[in-house]
């Protein structure tokens, strides 16, 4: 799932090459943790936050299968 969410970020932004995620483990969840360029970040949380929103939402479906939370945070 990091490399989907890898992947999608490289695709929205200006500067692929400064995508990072950095996945955290926690008790029942799991953290992936997307930094980006800072001229990038308004094109990885969108209008209203609807790119984040649907970001959360494609790696919440991928983690259906695994038993635990899955969310993303962008720092």
């Amino acid at each position: 799932m990091k490399a989907l969410v890898e992947t999608i970020a490289k695709a929205l932004v200006d500067h692929p090459n400064e995508v990072r995620v950095n996945a955290v483990d926690k008790e029942r969840t799991l953290v992936f943790e997307l930094s980006v360029h800072p001229d990038d970040m308004g094109k990885i949380i969108g209008k209203q936050g609807r790119i984040a929103k649907a970001l959360r939402t494609v790696v919440m479906a991928a983690a259906v299968e695994t038993d635990k939370r899955v969310t993303v945070e962008i720092v």
